[in-house]
């Protein structure tokens, strides 16, 4: 059992590490996820793939769906 320097030497040695894993859970790789589906937007009429901004959800319906008549919202852009 630690006395004295030594445990005050080992609580800050194990809030230290404690600060570092709950620095780190902020950054999981779910937490990435969530954050990059909220920015996902706008989601095309026709294959249900999601765009972040309507440049590139026109600029997706040109390239992928040029038979297909281009939505309303698309048009102003």
């Amino acid at each position: 059992m630690a006395r004295g320097h030594q445990k005050i030497q080992s609580q800050a040695k194990a809030s230290e590490k404690q600060a570092k894993l709950k620095k780190q859970q902020g950054h999981s790789a779910n937490d990435q996820k969530k954050a990059a589906q909220k920015a996902l937007v706008y989601v095309c009429a026709v294959c249900k793939s999601q765009m972040p901004d309507p440049k590139t959800y026109k600029q997706h319906f040109e390239n992928k769906h040029p038979k297909n008549d281009m939505p309303e919202e698309l048009k102003e852009v």
